[in-house]
């Protein structure tokens, strides 16, 4: 359906602690109403559908911007069994290698094209393919312009770092530390920088339920969504192990949660090694702060609302907050001080870009164990071979075979509060720039025969039609 014209500002759902919000403004709106957009690199000013290989989270599939269009007043991401083969770079193993990805997806992004600090950002979506067959995974989140997702060089040591003080012990593992005495691209000297994290959603979905399984201790099971903050530093102390809820002193305290909710105690965060550092000085704990939230089949069927709130650090807001909410009802609400008192980390502060993506992935919604007989080791819904689709859910090959995995966003918008100095639109702010480091390290931002990160969109060459 077509969309309608946006709301001048968005309806502010209490929370416990909430203060009364101020009149926002619209700042940024995509209603995807156009039908037949293109979103290959060069064609749109705001979005970049990617055309590369995802090296990324044990990812199956390809990103191709064929896969990304408008119609029916929708942006569609469709995910198939469509066959890559790439022969490139891998910017994880630094070497060339021929492989064949058996999965094609899209993934926008809007990096260093449009971004925002501080406000509420909202999207209607409808989820792709089946509720209860696991294998897809939608996501709708935020990332600090410094990193540029799936370009791992523009990420090491960068993501998701959040902590603009110096610490000495981690002037290695954070590439932009507060402890760098000297201005450099532009940025302040003493304020350390990095690229947070917020995932507004990402959904798993399946048929394990609550109380089972990898579920065994969790009154959320598949369909979920996951709500998070993926920040560093992390705890590198006394943390709780995977699958079990945290001890005394384990976790940060005062997370408030919403009804049919709880918090993710089966991914608190990931140990950062880099091989090709010169010490393990630059090895780093991050944190994954996330709640999950219960899904039903009405949200792969229809529209529903995902919105996040986000308040950067100020003398009038303390240490900020996060809000997260589906349909206005809460998910997860963060308070700065509950991770300050205990990192150092900081609710995020840099401009952000927007993401909107299916992966397919082997690490998420995959069967946990390989089922008997299975080596688990090809994924390949095309192949007449046991062994080469063993692998998957029971349904996962038929429902993306059967052109089900169509992730649908009616509309995305972000409103801000024009009194608050802190909400920013704009991808290189005074406070927190980004253009000359990313100017500066240019190919981390690149792919092998890339001449800039992103090519210039053409101005004007509409066609006019006579009166």
């Amino acid at each position: 359906p077509t969309t309608p014209s946006p709301t001048p500002q968005p309806t502010i759902s209490p929370t416990p602690d909430l203060k009364p919000y101020p009149q926002f403004t619209l700042v940024m709106s995509d209603e995807f109403n156009v039908p037949g957009r293109v979103f290959t690199d060069g064609h749109d000013p705001t979005w970049t559908a990617l055309d590369k290989n995802d090296y990324t989270n044990n990812a199956l599939h390809y990103y191709a911007s064929s896969h990304a269009t408008t119609a029916g007043g929708n942006l569609d991401i469709k995910t198939n069994t469509e066959k890559t083969e790439v022969v490139g770079f891998d910017d994880v193993k630094r070497v060339s290698e021929r492989i064949t990805k058996n999965f094609k997806s899209a993934m926008l992004q809007s990096w260093n094209k449009f971004c925002f600090t501080g406000g509420i950002i909202e999207a209607e979506v409808e989820l792709p393919g089946r509720s209860d067959v696991g294998g897809l995974w939608p996501a709708f989140w935020l990332l600090g312009n410094i990193a540029r997702h799936t370009y791992v060089g523009s990420s090491s040591n960068i993501w998701p770092w959040s902590k603009t003080s110096c610490d000495p012990k981690m002037v290695d593992a954070q590439k932009i530390s507060g402890c760098l005495n000297t201005e450099h691209f532009g940025m302040k000297k003493n304020t350390g920088r990095g690229a947070p994290e917020i995932d507004i959603f990402e959904v798993q979905p399946g048929n394990v339920k609550h109380n089972t399984e990898q579920f065994f201790q969790m009154s959320v099971g598949q369909p979920f969504s996951s709500a998070s903050l993926q920040v560093a530093p992390g705890k590198s102390w006394q943390r709780p192990g995977p699958s079990n809820w945290p001890g005394p002193e384990e976790w940060y305290n005062n997370l408030k949660f919403g009804p049919n909710s709880t918090q993710n105690i089966n991914f608190y965060g990931t140990y950062n090694h880099f091989a090709a550092a010169p010490s393990t000085s630059y090895d780093y704990w991050s944190d994954a702060i996330s709640q999950n939230r219960q899904l039903a089949e009405k949200h792969f069927e229809g529209k529903h609302k995902y919105r996040l709130e986000w308040e950067p650090p100020s003398p009038m807001h303390g240490d900020g907050y996060l809000h997260w909410y589906l349909d206005e009802e809460l998910i997860f609400a963060i308070n700065g001080t509950s991770i300050t008192s205990v990192t150092g980390a900081e609710i995020p502060s840099e401009p952000s870009y927007i993401i909107l993506n299916t992966a397919v992935s082997k690490e998420w919604g995959f069967p946990m164990k390989c089922p008997s007989g299975c080596p688990c080791k090809k994924y390949d819904c095309d192949s007449t071979e046991f062994n080469d689709k063993c692998g998957f859910n029971p349904g996962f090959c038929d429902m993306v075979k059967g052109d089900e995995a169509h992730f649908k966003i009616n509309w995305v918008r972000v409103y801000q509060d024009p009194e608050n100095e802190l909400h920013k639109v704009g991808c290189s702010t005074p406070e927190r720039p980004t253009r000359k480091w990313i100017e500066g390290n240019a190919k981390n931002y690149m792919m092998e025969g890339d001449i800039t990160p992103l090519k210039k969109v053409p101005r004007g060459g509409g066609s006019c039609e006579a009166g």
